[in-house]
């Protein structure tokens, strides 16, 4: 396989660190909680676990155990927002999905966590960017 391939695949699993998750064992154990990190064996620590017994907050799963992680929060529509972006700012948004960020202008920066930058641009991609989330948190 490629390069590009294995790439993409790291890529999308390091974007469910942060996320609740759901994580079944070979041996058919699930346990659920907020996925902290991943390496590329898959090796996983999940936080605010549950699953693993009373008084369990932290679980580190082995890679070779790990059967199937489920992403169970819906994940941000970063494509969704460069549309909306792009009809105040056209042309001047990109879009870089391998990494998770918009940029405005080539100096605002936008995550899923908020708009990095001043000035009156930034303040109309932060405009936008709170606007947009209030709509998703509805719908």
């Amino acid at each position: 396989m490629s390069s590009m391939v294995f790439r993409r695949f790291g890529e999308e699993v390091a974007g469910f660190v942060g996320k609740s998750v759901l994580v079944e064992t070979k041996d058919a154990k699930v346990y659920s909680g907020r996925l902290a990190a991943v390496d590329e064996r898959l090796n996983l620590v999940l936080d605010g676990v549950t699953g693993a017994g009373e008084g369990v907050y932290k679980l580190v799963v082995n890679g070779d155990m790990v059967r199937e992680i489920k992403l169970v929060e819906k994940p941000f529509d970063l494509k969704g927002l460069a549309e909306r972006l792009g009809r105040v700012f056209p042309g001047l948004v990109t879009e870089r999905d391998d990494i998770g960020v918009l940029m405005v202008m080539e100096k605002v920066k936008v995550t899923e966590k908020g708009v990095e930058g001043s000035g009156i641009a930034a303040d109309k991609v932060r405009s936008i960017f709170d606007e947009y989330i209030r709509e998703t948190k509805k719908a």
